[in-house]
């Protein structure tokens, strides 16, 4: 599970073609201080891929043309070179989402994808998987912690789910463009999946030169980890064993729930805990297309539609008693938090850890799970707009409890499913790209999935 990433990013915190018509004109100015205009939906999500898609392109690292790790309007110096590995493979697809809706040319999209797949080319690896940070300068490794100074595999998988995504949409291009889409699949294939095992039935998250194995965190489901193991599977080189898959992942089967919160069905374990972060149901599911997903296991599609719908009813039937809370304003995952003192901190918010805080990407990512409430909670935070929209779209956090308190900050994390998971809701446009490669049917194939 991320938990162990959670809780040292808590301590390191607390110090344009369209399938339904162009999208709107008029840029939106976040300083407009006219009344809220009603807007559709269309014109709704076309205003938040948008501003969204800004994170990526206007504020990338401006060396490797990489996503930054955050970005705060106000203090836009903070952590200016720190990128994020993940955060970047959401970027990747956002990028492309940027020149499907027009937002960029092609040639632009093209230029700065190259820019990031040569960064990282050069960039420090660790068995061919890269840290969860690194210095956007010279492509060096950040410490995340102190032992936690090498590879990063789950990072690494969401950055592999991206290249596969810009090497399906760029093969069949110019020659320039066929050659980004061969460099983008020989840098996915070269992650050596199978070092990560320590040749065990079981997958660990980080190896580093210096400390080995020591953090010795092992992927387990129920969580956002699943992507590792399909990537794995589907590797031509570094092959991941069944197994690995069935025994690890899965617990030997004991991963299935028979549990249900508010009547509803968990499907699988959630790490021992309830219902996770929604974060669970985006981060391996941008590429990977849950809507016909099956194994021996769960399906998939039940699976994110009753986890969405559990931290939906929570909200609404919301026992706590927080301010707002209903069914216009939702959605708890990891982001941005406030302290007991006001101050921003960080939390993976949930049900079963539930601080007021609501996180918009938690609401809009979810759009293809649950459409009409994902809408209504997007038109509930553009009605707030004047204290949640901001320069890269909806902030990371807000809490009506708290008077409208709100951390004036972004997360790539966050930002990169609201973009993608928008488009997958209108065009499917990464989950085609992704599932439509043959390595990913192949690692799909073998570890017995139906798509």
């Amino acid at each position: 599970m991320r938990v162990f990433s959670l809780m040292l990013v808590m301590l390191m915190c607390f110090s344009c073609g369209s399938d339904d018509g162009p999208g709107y004109q008029e840029p939106y100015d976040p300083s407009d201080d006219d009344p809220v205009i009603p807007l559709t939906d269309t014109e709704l999500m076309d205003l938040t891929q948008e501003t969204t898609f800004k994170y990526f392109w206007d504020f990338a690292d401006a060396n490797s043309g990489a996503a930054r790790e955050r970005y705060h309007p106000t203090d836009p110096s903070n952590s200016q070179n720190v990128v994020t590995t993940g955060g970047s493979g959401f970027g990747l697809m956002a990028i492309l989402v940027g020149i499907e809706r027009g937002y960029i040319s092609r040639t632009e999209g093209f230029n700065r994808l190259s820019q990031i797949v040569d960064f990282f080319e050069t960039a420090d690896r660790f068995h061919g998987v890269w840290p969860h940070w690194l210095n956007g300068t010279n492509g060096s490794v950040i410490p995340f912690s102190d032992q936690d100074n090498g590879g990063d595999l789950v990072e690494t998988a969401f950055l592999a789910q991206g290249l596969i995504c810009v090497k399906e949409y760029f093969k069949n291009g110019t020659t320039d463009e066929a050659a980004l889409a061969i460099q983008a699949d020989d840098l996915w294939k070269g992650i050596e999946w199978d070092w990560y095992t320590q040749n065990q039935n079981e997958l660990y998250w980080h190896w580093s030169p210096n400390n080995g194995f020591s953090i010795n965190l092992q992927l387990k489901g129920y969580n956002e980890t699943l992507i590792a193991f399909i990537l794995g599977a589907a590797s031509p080189d570094y092959t991941l064993a069944p197994e690995v898959y069935h025994e690890g992942w899965a617990s030997n089967g004991n991963i299935v729930s028979a549990s249900s919160q508010y009547g509803i069905p968990l499907i699988l374990d959630h790490a021992g805990n309830g219902t996770g972060p929604l974060f669970w149901a985006h981060y391996s599911f941008l590429g990977l297309n849950p809507t016909n997903l099956s194994d021996q296991y769960a399906n998939y599609w039940d699976l994110n539609v009753n986890h969405t719908n559990i931290n939906y009813q929570h909200c609404v039937t919301n026992p706590n008693n927080y301010r707002d809370y209903g069914e216009d304003c939702w959605g708890l995952t990891a982001s941005y938090s406030r302290n007991a003192d006001g101050s921003t901190g960080y939390s993976a918010h949930s049900p079963e850890n539930d601080l007021g805080v609501v996180s918009p990407t938690a609401a809009i990512s979810s759009i293809p799970y649950t459409p009409e409430k994902s809408l209504a909670a997007m038109r509930y935070f553009y009605g707030k707009k004047d204290i949640l929209l901001g320069p890269a779209g909806f902030y990371d956090a807000f809490s009506p409890q708290y008077n409208d308190w709100v951390t004036e900050q972004y997360l790539a994390i966050d930002q990169g499913p609201e973009i993608i998971m928008i488009e997958n809701h209108r065009s499917g446009l990464l989950w085609n790209l992704f599932m439509q490669n043959e390595d990913i049917q192949n690692g799909l194939d073998m570890l017995g999935f139906n798509y």
